[in-house]
């Protein structure tokens, strides 16, 4: 493994006889030179193809300066905002500032600004005005059409003009980013490149032809909701590498043009590039302020897929990773595994084994790689179809040969996993070895809500798929004379949970003994078919009229509930039963949730309780490009 990392500095260049960089890529997190993190696995990409590249992380936006800090690029900018939407990352589901930025040095925040990606692109283009500048990451991804955006409550251009970039990099990005980096050493303009798979760019003439759909103009879903699910469905379904259509939405005359997807890496360039020269640990610049909060999590996990069928609604998954499974093979993870070891503050633990779902190993049928996600069908969710390949055996046997790698003491699968595949399966035993060597006590799952229709709006299991995994859990445990916990999380005010839904969900979590210390309310963040029904009040793919809670007080009722036993709660939880009409549930019995007054010198409580194989989460998990699971 080289020992060095990408280039940060003027020094970083002189040190290596460097005059200019190839490429100057502007970062919205912290540096870390980990597979985790996109910026590290883009510039090592480049790097490996023989480009010099340097990082600029989270600079000052308040003048250009900072953006001059490596030179100009010779080839062009590359800007992201993070592993995070920058709005996202700064504020909460109830729009208020977050108290820690873990993907900045020390958990600082003020770090970079809102809309990080627009900011840094009109701040590059004032340093160097004749530089191309290609945009990409999560944030730049998801709003590359128009787009609702939640915390200015309206619906924005696409981020492709508000930021003036040249082509924006939407998806994974390292074979569009590595065909853009090559036209561009060829001496090609950036309007000759529009024929490369997986960007977005912005033209005066719409490049009509019959592989080609026209979606409803940025003017039109700005002033009609039904305009806006049209164009959502549109998207959505045109997001498979096979099938999937060039899209144009025309915007103040002009049109945003995105060409189809990226075709899926095969197993031997997933391996490629994560065997790349990572140094796995955050660049020493950021020692003394502690380091970088977020790499704790995954410094010592494996990254073994990538893309998700699982098509959680609230999730990006879909519209970022696509629903075609990507693997890595067995040789190159044990490879990692052993080189793992090696590293000096290693204990011996591997912290996870996964991807955005742990146990989705493969693709979900076999005629995904070939012509590619059925258009209008899921593959898991709220029903299960009957092509899907449910084998767990190559994610058993992957997770057995990784625990056998001397120096590894332990294998955790802590990344999302599918008890409802777990199920289709049929799958006990594979339950059995999870619980005896790849749960450290807890294993986190996501029901996410017990109301059938519900989690049918979110493309989640029902309540009872939930009851079956835990009476396996269960029984797996007991044979194994073992205790330990699942970690349930739930999710309030997500499109078409009224209030009485909500007060479900809580006679639920009273009968399962269980009090949540933290509770998730559901944030729209952009690209989500579930922000679209938010926004929109239907579901885009069947036009049916949805109940969205908006009012801030109804959203405080919905999530107070599921945690109606803090007394601190007992007004606002006492007003949402009387508005529900659940009287019956205020009084003394066994099935109240609240007596019919506060009860003098009761205080929140301070710790989760615990009840048979069930512990309640003891942090709020913050959503990113994973989602739940």
């Amino acid at each position: 493994m080289s020992s060095q990392f990408l280039v940060t500095s003027r020094r970083d260049m002189e040190e290596r006889g460097w005059d200019q960089l190839d490429f100057v890529y502007i970062n919205g997190d912290a540096y870390v030179d980990h597979p985790s993190f996109a910026a590290a696995v883009i510039g090592r990409v480049l790097e490996s193809r023989g480009y010099r590249v340097g990082i600029i992380s989270q600079p000052d936006w308040h003048s250009a300066e900072p953006f001059k800090a490596l030179g100009r690029p010779r080839l062009a900018a590359l800007i992201t905002a993070g592993n995070l939407d920058s709005m996202l990352n700064e504020k909460t589901a109830a729009k208020k500032f977050r108290s820690r930025d873990n993907y900045s040095p020390g958990g600082e925040t003020g770090r970079r600004p809102e809309r990080a990606t627009i900011v840094y692109a009109n701040r590059m283009r004032e340093a160097y005005k004749d530089v191309p500048i290609i945009i990409g990451g999560i944030e730049a991804s998801l709003r590359r059409f128009a787009h609702y955006d939640y915390w200015s409550n309206k619906v924005r251009h696409s981020i492709l003009l508000d930021s003036k970039a040249d082509i924006l990099s939407y998806g994974m990005g390292e074979r569009s980013v590595a065909e853009i980096a090559d036209a561009l050493a060829e001496g090609k303009t950036t309007a000759e490149m529009y024929d490369i798979r997986g960007i977005c760019y912005v033209t005066s003439r719409a490049p009509l032809s019959d592989k080609a759909v026209m979606c409803p103009s940025y003017e039109e879903v700005r002033d009609d909701k039904k305009a806006f699910a049209e164009a959502f469905k549109i998207q959505y379904e045109e997001q498979d590498p096979y099938h999937g259509r060039t899209i144009i939405q025309p915007s103040e005359n002009r049109f945003v043009v995105q060409t189809p997807p990226a075709l899926p890496l095969t197993t031997e360039e997933m391996d490629a590039i994560y065997e790349l020269p990572f140094q796995r640990r955050w660049h020493p610049m950021y020692d003394e302020a502690g380091g970088v909060p977020a790499l704790q999590e995954v410094q010592f996990s494996l990254t073994s897929q990538r893309g998700c069928f699982g098509h959680c609604h609230f999730c990006a998954i879909t519209s970022h990773q696509g629903r075609i499974i990507q693997h890595r093979s067995h040789e190159s993870l044990l490879r990692e595994a052993k080189r793992m070891t090696e590293l000096p503050d290693f204990k011996g633990y591997i912290h996870d084994v996964g991807g955005p779902t742990a146990n989705f190993r493969h693709e979900a049928c076999g005629k995904q790689r070939i012509s590619g996600a059925c258009r209008n069908r899921h593959c898991i969710g709220s029903e299960v179809c009957p092509n899907l390949d449910t084998s767990h055996e190559d994610y058993r046997r992957l997770l057995r040969e990784i625990r056998q790698v001397p120096g590894v003491k332990k294998v955790f699968v802590r990344s999302g996993l599918r008890y409802d595949y777990v199920l289709a399966d049929h799958n006990k035993k594979f339950v059995e070895e999870l619980c005896q060597y790849h749960v450290s006590g807890q294993l986190k799952v996501a029901p996410e809500h017990v109301v059938k229709h519900v989690t049918d709006l979110m493309g989640k299991a029902d309540a009872q798929a939930f009851l079956k995994f835990k009476e396996w859990f269960d029984e797996a445990n007991r044979k194994l004379g073992k205790k330990q916990y699942l970690v349930p999380y739930f999710m309030s005010s997500h499109p078409g949970c009224t209030l009485r839904d909500a007060v479900e969900l809580a006679e639920f979590l009273r009968d399962m003994h269980m009090q949540p210390e933290q509770v998730q309310d559901f944030i729209p963040t952009p690209g989500s078919l579930s922000t679209a029904m938010y926004y929109t009040g239907m579901n885009p793919l069947t036009g049916e009229k949805v109940y969205v809670a908006r009012r801030p007080e109804e959203k405080q009722m919905q999530r107070a509930l599921m945690q109606y036993k803090n007394p601190a709660n007992y007004d606002i939880v006492y007003k949402a039963l009387c508005q529900a009409g659940r009287r019956d549930l205020i009084g003394f019995g066994p099935k109240c949730l609240i007596p019919p007054r506060r009860l003098k010198g009761t205080r929140p409580e301070q710790t989760p309780q615990r009840r048979g194989s069930l512990q309640l989460p003891k942090k709020t998990r913050r959503r990113d490009t994973r989602g739940r699971k």
